[in-house]
């Protein structure tokens, strides 16, 4: 598609719709005109009317496709539904409308498509029971089986970025049904197994941004999922933060670079061990800890304060009071930890 058409002005959206009753083209063709129009308009939309411009003309365009024309009827009925859902403020009643566009497309699709078509609307589907969850509006385990059905097709071998966004998705689906009891414990160690799905597709090199991204989250995963296991969890937690640092820094990426540091800092207090706890128990370097870090909880104040300096230096007031809170909190233990005798 041309780029003028990405940029669609009133008089283009007008002009567009009178071609739409151009006499010398069917019915069918000048429904299908105006879907790669609004597909155009809607690729890199540069306010939220050309996405509304987009819901228009594919609205349109279902008034002029034949009933008989049910595969392209439900082409663009699936591609109204894309447009819908990215609509910034359409809330519920547009993600309502998006998830009915996707089941009856879906229905068709699985008929008179292809496979690849079925599973994308699949895709989007999940992608918008899963928003409609977040406003109390469905079921998270709807997001989810869709996510797998779009996967029978979405395989790592042939749509390794189809397949990445997938478990992402399914990731946080099981992160947020998270619960203290064996269910969620399972859902927990899915969701790594999920991250670390993705990063069998996105690497270092080629993905840096999305690659530091699902470290981070691989990392927050590992950090707080509830195991037996919680020493080696941590430690993979590191390691992950340490991927992510790999690519986030303080000079170009400011923010994730803080949130990275301070999630990595989490997890460094944590493997600090209570002096009451490790009473007369010998450390060393046998020991999994000291072998690992001389000196966890000064790290992670150094890490801390380092955050708290980037979140108040970029605009994240409340995120560096808490970063200040912690430091001043970590500050307290270490000097008391210090004072007792060795």
């Amino acid at each position: 598609m041309e780029p003028r058409l990405q940029t669609l002005s009133q008089s283009q959206l007008e002009a567009a719709l009178s071609a739409a009753e151009d006499a010398d083209a069917s019915a069918e063709e000048r429904a299908e005109m105006l879907m790669e129009i609004a597909m155009g308009l809607q690729q890199r939309p540069k306010s939220a009317q050309q996405l509304l411009d987009s819901v228009q003309l594919y609205e349109r365009a279902l008034t002029l496709a034949p009933e008989a024309a049910k595969l392209l009827r439900a082409r663009i009925g699936a591609r109204l539904g894309t447009a819908l859902q990215a609509l910034p403020d359409g809330g519920a009643q547009s993600l309502e409308r998006a998830q009915a566009c996707f089941a009856a497309a879906i229905d068709v699709l699985q008929i008179h498509g292809m496979p690849e078509e079925v599973a994308e609307a699949e895709l989007n589907q999940g992608l918008v029971m899963q928003a409609l969850t977040g406003l109390g509006r469905g079921r998270i385990t709807d997001a989810i089986s869709a996510y797998h059905r779009a996967l029978r097709t979405f395989t790592r071998e042939r749509f390794a970025q189809e397949y990445a966004v997938l478990h992402n998705n399914l990731a946080i689906c099981y992160l947020s049904m998270s619960a203290a009891d064996e269910r969620g414990r399972m859902r927990e160690a899915l969701a790594v197994q999920s991250f670390e799905e993705v990063l069998k597709v996105i690497n270092l090199i080629d993905h840096p941004s999305e690659y530091a991204m699902i470290q981070n989250n691989l990392g927050n995963a590992l950090q707080y999922a509830s195991s037996s296991h919680v020493l080696e969890n941590n430690l993979r937690a590191l390691a992950a933060y340490d991927e992510a640092l790999r690519v986030r820094n303080p000079r170009d990426t400011p923010l994730e670079y803080a949130n990275t540091i301070a999630n990595k800092a989490n997890v460094l207090r944590s493997l600090v061990p209570d002096p009451a706890a490790a009473a007369g128990v010998a450390t060393g370097p046998g020991d999994p800890v000291s072998a690992f870090l001389a000196d966890p909880l000064s790290d992670a104040l150094a890490l801390v304060r380092e955050a708290q300096a980037l979140f108040a230096l970029h605009g994240e007031p409340d995120k560096a009071s808490l970063m200040q809170e912690t430091a001043t909190e970590m500050a307290a233990e270490l000097a008391q930890r210090r004072a007792l005798p060795n």
